[in-house]
């Protein structure tokens, strides 16, 4: 080629420039010469490069928030087998716990009122009037006797039951107080005193009151005693007692034996009503 071809000098001056520039850049590896380098022109600064980066950037966070979700949504179910878990270790040392021990208090169960529930009044105890006192039923008159007659004659054989005296000493006393006081029971007109206690009637035979004409002088009992005939009667069958054998005697013997009368066969003849009244009475 000939020197003056600008072709072949362009290839002549490109290949110094070539080698120098490798020179130069061995020098500078090696280090012994380092030259300053260059100012080099930004990438940031290229257009082309920002877009690309800001588009890299946007998938990059597109992806992190996409894994973030999925993150979450797992972990909400992760959590559950952990959790049952230690439910059960729990509910296992809480039974070894109450195992251990016999001597546990159990607590009270509370109930609470229902809001709807009414108390309930208690029933009202009707209070029952007190029972008034059962008068005796008064015994009916028989053998011609009234009944003020009956009335006594029914205390003079009540007597002689609770005494336990047998059916025969009723009967004598029954006809010994049909003769003396034809069975009513009779104040004195000799003992005015006697007027002052309950009487039906009265009588002048000496100082003799009630329904077996019995005389306090001669020791039968006092005046107020005697007017009683619950106690005239009694005190006719304790005299009739003492009388020996007298279950024996007729009805006439055994009154005389006790009342001591100046008409000892008088008695005699009220045998007869004084057995159907202690009939009906004992009936």
């Amino acid at each position: 080629m000939h020197p003056d071809d600008p072709s072949d000098q362009k290839l002549t001056d490109a290949r110094p420039t070539t080698q120098s520039d490798d020179a130069a850049s061995t020098e500078r590896t090696i280090g012994r010469h380092r030259a300053s380098e260059p100012p080099r022109r930004s990438l940031l600064g290229s257009t082309p490069v920002r877009v690309a980066l800001a588009t890299g950037v946007t998938c990059c966070l597109s992806l992190v928030a996409v894994a973030t979700a999925r993150g979450s949504s797992d972990d909400t179910s992760r959590p559950v087998e952990p959790l049952a878990e230690a439910v059960a270790d729990r509910a296992a040392i809480a039974d070894e716990r109450a195992s251990r021990s016999l001597d546990r208090e159990v607590a009270p169960a509370r109930i609470l009122p229902s809001p709807t529930a009414k108390p309930t009044p208690s029933p009202t105890v009707a209070r029952k009037a007190p029972k008034k006192p059962v008068k005796p039923r008064r015994p009916r008159p028989v053998a011609g006797l009234d009944q003020a007659q009956m009335d006594n004659a029914k205390i003079i054989v009540d007597v002689g039951l609770d005494m336990k005296m047998p059916r025969r000493a009723l009967v004598v006393a029954l006809a010994t107080a049909m003769q003396e006081s034809n069975l009513y029971n009779l104040a004195s007109d000799v003992l005015p005193e006697s007027a002052n206690y309950p009487n039906q009637g009265s009588g002048s035979d000496h100082d003799s009151v009630g329904l077996f004409q019995q005389r306090p002088s001669s020791g039968w009992g006092t005046v107020a005693e005697l007017m009683r005939p619950s106690y005239a009667a009694r005190a006719f069958y304790t005299a009739l007692n003492e009388v020996p054998g007298w279950q024996d005697m007729s009805v006439t013997y055994a009154a005389q034996s006790v009342q001591i009368s100046a008409y000892p066969d008088a008695y005699a003849q009220h045998e007869e009503r004084a057995t159907i009244v202690a009939s009906a009475l004992t009936a």
